[in-house]
């Protein structure tokens, strides 16, 4: 910017757009600060190097500008962890997939996890049941990105709501009468 290009010459375009062809960074300076602008190099790779004529300020402004109405239109999508027991009773069990459907509506991410202890380590198949047990109940509204799988004292799965478009029935064709 301004003082800071050190290159022999430089390709110039004007506020409005129009090029003013190659000159040295001091003279296409001058112009701009004729202007009341600043010469802002916006890409360096090119040969010779290109420069444009700008209010650096208000350029600053504008993208942080956009920055922020895109950050605006972002889905944060959270990941919920619901804890199951290897010993988990059948209440208990249908209390939390209640939790984990509410989760999946509401477009975030869940990770079912079986904490193991002591000796309930030794059976990690009672573990590996219950989880398929609740990938198989949620089917319908969810999809499993993982495969349970042990890290640990723990074994888990990550479910993420399942895409609109899918696990729907074709559209059927109504049988009946026809008007001529």
């Amino acid at each position: 910017m301004n003082e800071r290009i050190r290159v022999r010459e430089i390709r110039v375009i004007d506020d409005d757009g129009k090029q003013l062809g190659i000159m040295p960074p001091p003279q296409a300076l001058i112009i701009a600060k004729q202007k009341g602008l600043d010469l802002v190099e916006i890409s360096p790779s090119a040969v010779p190097p290109v420069c444009r004529i700008m209010d650096f300020g208000k350029y600053q402004y504008q993208e942080q500008k956009r920055a922020r109405e895109a950050k605006k239109h972002q889905k944060v999508i959270d990941v919920k962890e619901i804890k199951f027991r290897p010993k988990v009773d059948e209440h208990d069990y249908q209390f939390k997939k209640k939790h984990i459907e509410r989760f999946l509506a509401d477009g975030d991410k869940v990770k079912a996890t079986i904490f193991f202890r002591g000796r309930e380590m030794a059976h990690p198949e009672i573990g590996r049941r219950i989880l398929e047990r609740l990938c198989d109940e949620l089917a319908d509204v969810a999809i499993a990105e993982t495969i349970p799988r042990q890290e640990g004292n723990q074994m888990h799965t990550i479910l993420a709501k399942k895409p609109a478009g899918s696990g729907r029935a074709p559209a059927r064709q109504a049988v009946g009468k026809t008007e001529e």
